[in-house]
């Protein structure tokens, strides 16, 4: 497990520096308002990024399986499809996003004199959508393989580009153009479009599993059983990144309300939160990977010794994170907003109230990774609207006009308490170990080819 998960914590700590690292540059360069701006337009990217993130899950659970039961076939068929929809989705996205987003910044009710910077920065990210979606899609299937030293390497490459072109292009350095914040998202769509270029050039010259060639070309017209599949499990999967985005955006909203200076300290504790859940991401992607895999080899007997060990991994390492950061959070506040800043006090009273929540979210997230390593979707998605939506903004909602902008801090510990009770609940009682990702895919298969008067088909072969 470790031997999987440290290279995937290490592109997960990447990409994170990454943003650190702009935003570093943004709140330097531009000040505070600009750093308040990109918090605004961040969290309406991942907004965006949640509506196709549970398709690419779904996928990847298929391709995890698929390998699992020794069927190569169908995990290239599994990515093919996911490849073509991410297409369609993310140019959506992009064209959309660039239209309307002066709406949902007005939505978010950004500062009016962070709303230019916003708006600036927000419509060139836009544009960074297809490649980021596809990228992200080719990374997790290649975790979903078992190889999590590529999706590294190529992070490695993005973060050189993007840290190193922020300065050149926010400033206007050399012989680049001084295009101020829209510079920094800028940097940001050419990484990612590198990423994407570099990572298909080594998928086909290292012959990686997911690769597609000749008549296999063909898998990237969405399959219409896959897609049945992958949408029906993918939907509940990106509703739950979809509640997180709303309740950010919620948080951001009522946050934007108390001034600048809390929106650049929730920003900045914010930078740090991100680093605090990446053992837990990492680990949860392979407590699923390993799952999937050994779920389609009907190892069962080693499912739960693998959600053991996630569970006592995450525990120790989140733990150990939190401890960390709670020392040395001023100096490192200091970096994003200067020694002097107002905004550093606030940042480290929230970062003291709501840091340790994540060391129960690492454990809900472990057991949910389990169990959507089989299909089982639509109970981690009510155990997070109950937790988040109804546990952790309604206790603020009914609280906030009573005892002020702690409650939203308060808040962070007792939705993630909420949702690891129940999560243990349905781990240990729920009926999630029926039948998973590929016999949903066949019992879909055999449904269209009643139905289709002897038309000829393709079949996925799970391989046993």
């Amino acid at each position: 497990m470790l031997l999987f998960a440290l290279p995937t914590l290490g592109s997960n700590v990447l990409q994170s520096l990454n943003g650190s690292i702009n935003s570093i540059w943004v709140g330097r360069f531009l000040g505070e308002g600009a750093l308040a701006a990109t918090t605004n337009a961040n969290l309406v990217m991942f907004l965006m990024f949640a509506l196709g993130f549970g398709f690419g899950m779904a996928a990847t659970i298929v391709v995890g399986q698929s390998m699992g039961a020794g069927d190569v076939t169908g995990a290239r068929r599994a990515m093919g499809t996911a490849l073509g929809l991410f297409a369609i989705i993310s140019v959506l996205i992009a064209i959309f996003g660039w239209v309307f987003a002066p709406h949902l910044l007005q939505i978010l009710a950004t500062p009016a004199h962070s709303q230019a910077l916003a708006l600036a920065y927000l419509r060139v990210i836009f544009l960074a959508m297809p490649p980021m979606f596809i990228g992200v899609l080719l990374t997790m299937g290649m975790r979903g393989t078992g190889d999590s030293i590529t999706p590294l390497r190529l992070m490695i490459l993005s973060v050189i580009l993007d840290a190193g072109l922020n300065p050149l292009l926010i400033a206007g350095i050399g012989p680049f153009p001084r295009m101020g914040i829209a510079g920094s998202a800028m940097a940001t769509l050419v990484a990612n479009y590198a990423m994407l270029f570099v990572g298909i050039s080594y998928i086909y010259a290292r012959n990686l599993p997911i690769r597609l060639r000749g008549a296999e070309l063909r898998y990237l017209w969405p399959d219409r059983a896959l897609l049945k599949v992958i949408a029906i499990k993918g939907l509940p999967m990106g509703l739950q990144m979809l509640v997180f985005s709303l309740s950010g955006l919620v948080m951001v909203g009522l946050v934007n309300r108390a001034g600048v200076e809390v929106t650049a300290a929730y920003g900045i504790a914010q930078q740090l939160w991100t680093y605090v859940q990446m053992p837990a991401l990492a680990i949860g992607a392979a407590v699923s990977a390993m799952a999937a895999q050994n779920i389609g080899a009907g190892r069962w007997d080693r499912v739960g010794r693998i959600t053991r060990a996630g569970v006592i991994t995450n525990i120790f390492m989140t733990g150990a994170l939190v401890m960390l950061i709670l020392l040395f959070d001023r100096p490192i506040f200091a970096l994003f907003v200067g020694s002097e800043s107002a905004a550093i006090p606030i940042a480290r009273h929230i970062q003291l109230i709501g840091s340790w929540s994540f060391v129960l979210f690492g454990v809900t997230l472990v057991l949910f990774s389990t169990v959507r390593a089989n299909g089982a979707v639509y109970a981690p998605l009510i155990i997070l609207i109950l937790s988040v939506m109804v546990g952790r903004l309604g206790f603020a909602a009914a609280l906030m006009p009573h005892y002020g902008i702690d409650v939203l801090w308060w808040s962070f510990p007792l939705g993630s308490a909420i949702s690891l009770v129940l999560a243990i609940a349905y781990y240990r009682y729920g009926n999630w170990r029926t039948p998973g990702m590929i016999g949903s895919v066949i019992e879909a298969e055999a449904a269209e080819h009643s139905h289709a008067d002897g038309e000829a088909g393709g079949r996925l072969a799970p391989g046993g």
